[in-house]
């Protein structure tokens, strides 16, 4: 591609973000010094008015400088449908605000290219769009129904709880087959609220590391393992878990290659899978993360892959 983009990053406010570890402002950067021009905005300024998807939204350049990495200029209202791209990249919650801006970029997409897909976005939460390669997947029940539950640990033991719609870890227990607090939990998890669980067999192999691998238009391109720090269930780098290089097992292409077309078909250009051991665990399309840390160990450098993929979808 030769011509500038405009593109619009819908994010979390820039001035709070780890410029060593966040993704967008990977992504930013390699757009940046490929001659496109960046608008910043947050998705409280994002608006449907007639028809029209406008934002409050602020040009902004970005270096990689702690301390002074952005540059924002004079807010304007930025006409979304004008644009040639917009990252949808604010992290979860996947709540009903979030659901909601889905289906405003929808009223713009393809014309502007929205990446992730927004509809297939909506419709492909990480914990619910894994369950439809059940074949891939450790034992799992999601339902709110404590007599299911009940059955559930009895057949498996050794389980893990967590809500369906949470993020980072946060949320997430393991439950031994002697732990008393079951019930306690689930009725802490049902009385805030509606939404049911995800309850999955445990796979000790999350001892060894919880392999995050990025796919890119369906393709499997690069991989980190997080280690869960001592005495952690979780291995999600938010609660500690360690990043480290990896490679590759022959079961995890597998799995990849299973689920690469439905992802090419969705318009889910960036996309980070979990794996343990041979099991995948999630689906990740909100705002998956992994790239800097996939650049410092390997040398690869994957947001030139996707802003390949971005323009090529562009130019078509």
């Amino acid at each position: 591609m030769t011509r500038s983009l405009k593109v619009a990053v819908q994010m979390d406010p820039i001035s709070s973000i780890n410029i060593d570890g966040d993704s967008t402002f990977a992504l930013m950067l390699e757009a940046q010094s490929r001659g496109h021009a960046l608008w910043h905005y947050h998705v409280r300024d994002l608006a449907l008015n007639g028809g029209r998807v406008i934002a409050r939204a602020q040009p902004v350049t970005v270096q990689r400088v702690k301390g002074n990495h952005f540059t924002l200029r004079v807010e304007e209202e930025l006409d979304l449908g004008q644009v040639d791209v917009v990252l949808m990249r604010q992290d979860p919650p996947f709540d009903m605000a979030y659901i909601t801006a889905t289906h405003i970029l929808e009223h713009i997409h393809p014309k502007t290219l929205v990446v992730n897909d927004p509809a297939s976005v909506r419709n492909a939460p990480e914990k619910l769009f894994v369950t439809h390669f059940p074949e891939l997947m450790p034992e799992t029940l999601v339902t709110a129904d404590i007599r299911q539950i009940r059955k559930f640990r009895e057949k498996h033991g050794d389980i893990i709880i967590k809500p369906l719609f949470g993020n980072g870890g946060a949320g997430v227990f393991h439950l031994r087959p002697d732990d008393p607090n079951m019930n306690a939990l689930v009725e802490m998890f049902t009385e805030r609220s509606r939404e049911p669980l995800m309850i999955q067999r445990y796979v000790p192999a999350v001892r060894f590391g919880d392999k995050r691998i990025i796919l890119v238009d369906g393709i499997a391109m690069g991989a980190i393992n997080r280690v869960p720090a001592a005495g952690e269930a979780r291995s999600n780098m938010h609660v500690g878990g360690r990043p480290e290089p990896t490679t590759l097992t022959d079961r995890e292409r597998e799995i990849c290659a299973a689920i690469g077309p439905a992802l090419r078909e969705r318009g889910l250009i960036f996309v980070g899978i979990d794996v343990i051991g041979d099991y995948l665990t999630e689906i990740n399309v909100t705002s998956p993360t992994g790239l800097q840390e996939l650049a410092r160990f390997d040398g690869v450098h994957l947001e030139r892959a996707i802003w390949d993929a971005i323009e090529a979808k562009v130019s078509r």
